[in-house]
């Protein structure tokens, strides 16, 4: 008994060694092994006996196909809820960070962590735009652009339903400031006029935004004159007139933040430093690079959570499915395995063509696992509230990042659902096995 509880510890142990280890190597080190297994298999007679057991075992797969595809099935089902949801975590986080700098920074109330809920009165924005480390254009100016966030509500698209919608309120200055914005369609608002440009994603997401057309916000007409394109979060925006935006929603003069392009990343500290520093300002101010990853940080790590949790519960059923495959395919082999045993081959081979096998079939199954993601998902378009409590549009990124790490959870699913069968089949009594002939 003691024996067998010692066995269970160990055999636990090296699986978890194995998950861990599988986590935590890159990618690469998966090839590697494989290469590894490979010249072993090879060039060693232990190798060799090793592949002649696995290769019997395989061609017993089609007497078992139900069991075979429960093991392939269950582990493309873990891999491909894993990819997925991961995906959609690094295409929100992409589509967020993008929209920031190292050279440009943005200047917030103290206290203030989003733009939404920052206030900065005009002389702040003055005063701050114009310290030494902000980069002129060429007639001198600073490039400073103070902004105006706000949030409306208009019809999505798909069902109709009301959702929440940023306008960013601009000068002239914030071309400058964003020069990846490009207009697609149309042209630029025009200062002092009721009119937006909106952002492609948003464009997609609600209804009525079309090139021409007039909507309805803040209970006053606007006519949309232009689609824009920046390649982050500002497409899922609508921009206007900071003027026109402050007049109608009630804002008085003040503006919500002061993005600046700075004459080199390197003077971001000296810029922080001089904001600090004067008692007439009361700001935070950070790189945008480093604003933007905030706003995705909480959300993106909730996302990942929830991905390895759900995958880990998934794994679960697919190691026991794992477990009942080879189980049944030892039952069927017993006796060609006592036959191998009785011949002189060793426990080694019989361990290592039992865990060829399981994990070939894993890998199968996380193959179709990353193949139904990357299909389903690779271009897939969703939305979700950013920190402004507006509709942010961002695409999934099946990156081949994400397909090897759902590769790896294969192989450690094969490795924990074969290792247990693969020491019951190297320690088959051989005379227990003979009986069954």
């Amino acid at each position: 008994m003691y024996q067998k509880i010692a066995s269970f510890v160990t055999s636990s142990i090296a699986a978890i060694g194995a998950l861990a280890a599988l986590a935590l190597l890159p990618s690469w080190s998966l090839v590697l092994a494989c290469a590894v297994l490979v010249g072993w298999f090879s060039l060693t007679r232990v190798g060799r006996q090793a592949w002649s057991v696995a290769q019997m075992g395989m061609a017993t797969l089609p007497q078992r196909p139900g069991a075979a595809s429960v093991v392939v099935v269950g582990i493309a089902g873990v891999v491909g809820v894993l990819v997925a949801l991961l995906s959609l975590a690094q295409g929100l986080e992409s589509t967020l960070r993008q929209a920031g700098t190292d050279d440009t920074a943005i200047v917030l109330r103290a206290g203030s962590q989003t733009e939404i809920s920052s206030s900065l009165d005009r002389d702040t924005a003055t005063i701050a735009g114009e310290e030494p480390e902000v980069l002129r254009d060429a007639r001198g100016q600073p490039m400073a652009s103070p902004e105006l966030i706000t949030v409306a509500s208009l019809p999505k698209s798909s069902d109709g339903r009301p959702a929440n919608v940023a306008i960013r309120g601009v000068e002239q200055a914030a071309w400058g400031v964003h020069p990846d914005v490009r207009i697609l369609a149309g042209r630029r608002f025009t200062p002092g006029l009721r009119e937006l440009i909106v952002g492609k994603a948003a464009a997609r997401e609600f209804k009525g935004l079309t090139l021409g057309s007039s909507v309805v916000l803040g209970g006053q007409p606007w006519t949309i004159v232009g689609e824009f394109d920046s390649g982050n979060a500002h497409d899922s925006e609508l921009w206007a007139d900071v003027d026109v935006v402050a007049s109608v929603y009630r804002h008085g003069s003040n503006v919500s933040s002061l993005t600046v392009r700075l004459s080199n990343a390197a003077h971001f500290q000296a810029f922080k430093a001089a904001l600090a520093g004067d008692p007439r300002l009361k700001v935070d101010v950070s790189t945008t690079r480093t604003y933007y990853e905030k706003q995705s940080e909480a959300l993106g790590r909730m996302i990942r959570i929830l991905g390895t949790t759900v995958a880990i519960i998934m794994a679960v059923g697919a190691v026991f499915g794992a477990l009942n495959t080879m189980y049944t395919a030892i039952a069927i082999r017993t006796r060609e395995i006592a036959t191998l045993r009785a011949m002189g081959f060793r426990s080694a081979p019989v361990v290592v063509s039992v865990l060829t096998e399981t994990i070939l079939l894993a890998l199968a199954g996380g193959a179709l696992g990353a193949a139904l993601a990357w299909a389903l998902f690779g271009h897939y378009t969703a939305s979700t509230l950013g920190s402004n409590f507006s509709q942010v549009v961002f695409e999934f990124r099946v990156t081949p990042a994400l397909l090897a790490a759902g590769l790896k959870w294969a192989v450690a699913i094969g490795l924990i659902g074969g290792l247990l069968p693969a020491l019951l089949a190297a320690r088959m009594p051989v005379t227990s096995g003979l009986k069954a002939l």
